[in-house]
């Protein structure tokens, strides 16, 4: 029998926070190297910045509603057959 997955924690949020982060820089010095406009690379970078921050909101919550539910389902009381 497998055992079962657990929700991902706050190191596995973190790396891909991370990684986002990383791409909301590397996506506009590649675009500048490319030789687009500067204004439309840091338009791209603010962009995708915009986007990360909501995923990483989102995320929270997402994590903080897991860690409730699961202090809710350890505190409730079962009936007893």
């Amino acid at each position: 029998m497998p055992a079962p997955r657990s929700a991902p924690g706050p190191d596995t949020a973190r790396e891909v926070i991370g990684w986002a982060v990383f791409a909301c820089v590397l996506v506009p010095v590649v675009l500048l190297w490319c030789g687009t406009a500067p204004v439309t690379a840091v338009g791209a970078g603010l962009g995708l910045a915009g986007v990360t921050l909501a995923c990483r909101t989102l995320l929270r919550r997402s994590l903080r509603e897991t860690v409730r539910g699961v202090a809710d389902h350890r505190g409730a009381s079962s009936p007893v057959d």
